[in-house]
């Protein structure tokens, strides 16, 4: 069998890592200075990284984050009071292992929606489903998922997350409606997956958005209950990065 019947043979199985590197390996000579462990390991871990980088892709695409935020570039500047051990300590992503929380609180433009999306890229990175919600526009559209019928296909695909992100929080007093669609995603998350929250409204203010105390009761006990909460504090990010660089503002972070 020659070389273009095994890379045919590659190709339509999709093992396109080995393929490229087989393909380079060829066309290099490289395999003379190596043995046939060495081959097979290097052609191994080509499709490896090959098929990783492109579930990553596929797991960042789908869930639609509101930034392109990082771990790496969140800004510790000391009027935000962030613990940067604590941060470096969750991007390790074990809370979706243990089915823990996070919630963001502070002003607006302090940056809670960056934050949120760097640990949703971080949890990327790590293997996990994830999708980023905004809370006005979630709850508007289940509403209409409702009304035609897709509403159980809606609530079963966010149940299958490893991680959501419900960002904003708390802008708008929710309706009866809302309320029990909350508890409902809540529920079905209540420590076996992780949920990220941000919001303007510290964590004692959340029962008067929720309107309903029994209701109330049952979300923020199953949503706070093993968090971890961390307050941002500080001016807003636009103010810091208008000072820090006098150019075009990058997200808030």
């Amino acid at each position: 069998m020659n070389n273009e019947q095994t890379k045919e043979k590659m190709r339509k199985m999709h093992l396109n890592g080995i393929l490229q590197s087989f393909t380079m390996l060829l066309e290099n000579n490289q395999y003379d200075d190596l043995t046939i462990d060495e081959v097979i390991a290097f052609l191994i871990d080509a499709e490896w990284d090959d098929r990783y980088n492109r579930k990553l892709i596929r797991l960042i695409k789908n869930a639609k984050f509101k930034h392109n935020a990082s771990i790496q570039e969140i800004i510790y500047d000391k009027t935000r009071e962030l613990d940067k051990n604590i941060i470096l300590r969750l991007s390790s992503s074990d809370y979706i292992k243990k089915g823990e929380n996070i919630v963001f609180t502070g002003k607006t433009g302090s940056g809670k929606s960056y934050l949120a999306c760097a640990f949703g890229n971080q949890a990327c990175i790590h293997g996990y489903k994830v999708m980023y919600l905004n809370c006005l526009k979630l709850f508007s559209e289940l509403k209409y998922a409702k009304a035609d019928g897709t509403y159980l296909k809606e609530i079963e695909k966010i149940k299958k997350q490893q991680l959501i992100i419900l960002d904003d929080f708390g802008l708008e007093v929710l309706d009866k409606v809302s309320r029990l669609h909350l508890l409902e995603i809540i529920e079905d998350r209540d420590e076996s997956f992780s949920t990220i929250i941000s919001s303007q409204l510290p964590t004692n203010k959340w029962h008067d958005v929720i309107g309903d105390k029994t209701i109330a009761d049952a979300i923020c006990d199953r949503l706070l209950h093993n968090a971890h909460k961390i307050n941002v504090k500080g001016d807003s990010m636009r103010k810091f990065l208008r000072k820090d660089s006098g150019s075009k503002l990058p997200p808030k972070k």
